[in-house]
């Protein structure tokens, strides 16, 4: 047996697991992919990009990792099926599931049309709980245990006043299937926590890092309630991410880290 207070850099190790990412073409998807792929693990990642897809592979494949790419985002069913189908050919198991695929739509409730907020719920609880799902039979009936990791948000918690109702209902509803399935799911080994992070540099929120006028005063406002005062970086999610995804988070289930600098904790 493995002396971890010996060697705690070892609770840490993912050498060789089989995950499988979703949204790998998007903002935090790809930053997992490329986490995961670094720490040794095999990947399957899915998107519905195949460009932005195929470039997050060549990225992952030339940090060494083995990778299989499915061109399908998870909206039904069968998307997970293919999904898990796809990985089980090429890799036989999946131990650890990251969800970063998700999408919002901002607009004031008395404009939004109800298909609108129905899309935003169908992309992140929806495809959520139907991962989760085909995830959870195939690792229940193999046994051993796995990794769950979803995509929160600090809107899981906090309002906004620029037309947020779907976004925060949805991502309140991704902490809600964590807690339940981190209480469902104890018995068989398998951790479910989730990830809520609040802006950090992507392509999707460039804007707020520049130097224009705009931007600075956007980003003053902001930063008066992070308490670490800056925005976040892509390097302040990999740590909670692979603690989530190892031996280290072996006892840590139904919860949610935020990644957000102190700005839930106001």
């Amino acid at each position: 047996m493995t002396d971890y207070l010996r060697e705690p850099l070892k609770l840490f190790d993912i050498q060789g697991k089989v995950a499988v990412v979703t949204g790998a073409s998007g903002a935090f998807g790809s930053v997992a992919a490329k986490v995961l792929a670094g720490a040794g693990a095999r990947l399957v990642l899915t998107a519905g990009k195949a460009a932005e897809l195929e470039a997050t592979a060549a990225e992952c494949r030339a940090y060494g990792a083995e990778v299989e790419t499915v061109g399908r985002r998870p909206n039904t069913e069968a998307d997970c099926t293919a999904i898990f189908d796809a990985a089980a050919t090429r890799f036989g198991q999946v131990d650890i599931l990251v969800v970063g695929s998700g999408m919002n739509d901002v607009s004031p409730i008395v404009d939004m049309a109800p298909e609108r907020f129905a899309k935003v719920m169908e992309a992140n609880v929806t495809a959520s709980w139907l991962l989760c799902r085909e995830f959870g039979k195939r690792a229940i009936a193999r046994g051993g245990g796995g990794k769950v990791v979803l995509m929160s948000s600090a809107r899981a918690k906090l309002g906004h006043p620029m037309g947020y109702s779907a976004y925060c209902s949805s991502k309140a509803a991704v902490d809600g299937i964590t807690r339940a399935l981190g209480c469902e799911w104890g018995k068989y080994g398998i951790t479910v926590n989730a990830i809520a992070p609040t802006v950090f540099r992507s392509a999707l929120t460039a804007w707020m890092f520049a130097d224009d006028e705009k931007a600075k005063a956007v980003r003053a406002g902001f930063l008066a309630r992070v308490p670490l005062g800056r925005l976040g970086e892509p390097e302040d999610l990999a740590g909670p991410l692979l603690f989530l995804v190892s031996k280290a988070s072996d006892f840590y289930t139904g919860h949610t880290v935020d990644a957000d600098g102190g700005y839930t904790a106001g």
